[in-house]
């Protein structure tokens, strides 16, 4: 899989060698597996974790995590703390659009304050066909039906050459631990509606269907 993660890199010109990549980690699979590949492919990292204050104890136990991953990777660490909630209702949003706000907002003031090249993100193929489905359901045109992009300005995403099974194999074969975001294991919010109800559905017409979908967004 770190090969295929290396080839999609220089595919899309995603990184550089000669100046340091500020890595979003949630403490996730998909985040540890990224830090992991950049890291072991020679990149100078620097992890990056938010802690949105959403989940209580668990929210304390991924920084934990990842603090500990990164020192044991060798790599610089920043966190910073944000009182989501508050954020949302002043401003009118949904806890998830909050979220969003202040993650990139800060991920950009950390990129330039380190003078990084790029922030890393962890979206996969997987996030890319839900993307494309809640686009769909929504009313959206040929962007919308192609995607997440491998590129957005400064964020870049050289995870969507895989899936989630992918990195979930890879990382039981290196015998590498991650934490759960128990909010994943709940169809409240849309795209975990579409992964764990509809996307099985459509499984039953057609096995392959996530594997079909990517395709026709690479299309379009």
């Amino acid at each position: 899989m770190r090969d295929v993660v290396r080839a999609y890199i220089e595919k899309y010109r995603l990184l550089t060698e000669n100046r340091p990549v500020l890595v979003g980690v949630s403490g996730g699979a998909d985040s540890i597996a990224l830090l992991t590949i950049l890291v072991e492919s020679g990149y100078s990292c620097i992890a990056a974790h938010c802690n949105f204050h959403l989940r209580g104890d668990e929210s304390l136990r991924d920084e934990q995590f990842v603090r500990e991953y990164a020192r044991k990777l060798d790599v610089p660490f920043l966190m910073t703390d944000f009182d989501t909630r508050k954020y949302a209702a002043d401003r009118h949003l949904s806890i998830e659009m909050a979220a969003r706000e202040l993650r990139y907002g800060w991920f950009e003031e950390q990129r330039a304050g380190t003078g990084a090249q790029a922030v890393a993100v962890a979206h996969h193929r997987d996030d890319s066909v839900e993307t494309l489905l809640m686009n769909l359901v929504r009313g959206t045109g040929i962007r919308g039906m192609s995607g997440i992009r491998p590129r957005n300005g400064f964020v870049v995403r050289p995870l969507l050459a895989v899936s989630r099974e992918d990195i979930l194999e890879w990382l039981a074969g290196r015998g590498l631990t991650y934490v759960t975001d128990s909010t994943n294991l709940s169809d409240a919010y849309t795209r975990n509606f579409i992964r764990l109800r509809v996307l099985p559905l459509l499984e039953e017409i057609n096995p392959s269907v996530k594997d079909a979908i990517a395709r026709t967004s690479e299309h379009l």
